[in-house]
C-alpha cells in the first residue's frame, strides 16, 4: 500500500513538469505527401541565441528520425515562435487567526506565497505547405522552464518540447 502511495505521489509530480500540447490541422490535406522540410526563411523564435540553436537541433533530430529530409526545395515550411510568461508558484503558508464562545466562533485566514514565480515557455510550431502557403498543422506547447538551468538541462528541455509537439504529427483522423 506504501508502494502505491509513492507511486500516486511520483506521477503527480512528474504529470505538473511535463509538456503540454494542443494540436491543430486542415482536415483537406494529406499529411502522407510531405517528406521534406526547411526552417521558415524568416525563422525567429523569439529565444535568446543559444536556446535557439538548442530548439532548432532538437527539431532538425526530431524531424529526421520522422524521415523527414532537408533538401532544396522543402515542401514544408517550420515555423516555431515562443511566448515566455510568468505564473505564482502554488505553494503557500497559511496563517489563522479564530476564536470564539458558546455558538459563536469567528475566524480569519490568509496565505502567503513562498518562493518565486515560476517561468514557463509556450511553443507554436506551424507548419507551412510551401507551394500553397497556407498553415496546414499547429501545435502549441506550453512547459515550465528554468532560466537559471544548465545548457544540458535547457536541451534536454527543448527535445522534451518538441518531442511532444511532434506527437500530434501526422494527425491521427
Amino acid at each position: 500500500m506504501k508502494l502505491f502511495k509513492y507511486s500516486v505521489l511520483l506521477l503527480f509530480i512528474t504529470a505538473c513538469n511535463a509538456p503540454q500540447a494542443v494540436y491543430d490541422y486542415d482536415q483537406q490535406i494529406n499529411f502522407d505527401q510531405y517528406s521534406t522540410y526547411a526552417l521558415f526563411p524568416d525563422f525567429q523564435s523569439g529565444l535568446s541565441q543559444l536556446d535557439e540553436s538548442r530548439l532548432t537541433e532538437s527539431l532538425k533530430n526530431a524531424m529526421q528520425q520522422r524521415g523527414f529530409s532537408s533538401p532544396q526545395s522543402p515542401q514544408i515550411y517550420v515555423n516555431v515562435y515562443t511566448e515566455k510568461y510568468e505564473q505564482d508558484n502554488r505553494s503557500r503558508i497559511g496563517l489563522g487567526v479564530g476564536g470564539g464562545g458558546g455558538n459563536v466562533g469567528v475566524g480569519v485566514s490568509g496565505g502567503i506565497p513562498v518562493g518565486q514565480r515560476d517561468t514557463f515557455l509556450k511553443l507554436t510550431f506551424d507548419f507551412i505547405d510551401v507551394e500553397k502557403d497556407v498553415l496546414v498543422w499547429q501545435a502549441v506547447v506550453e512547459s515550465p522552464f528554468n532560466l537559471n538551468s544548465e545548457p544540458g538541462a535547457r536541451q534536454e528541455r527543448f527535445d522534451k518540447i518538441v518531442a511532444k509537439a511532434l506527437d500530434g504529427y501526422p494527425p491521427k483522423k
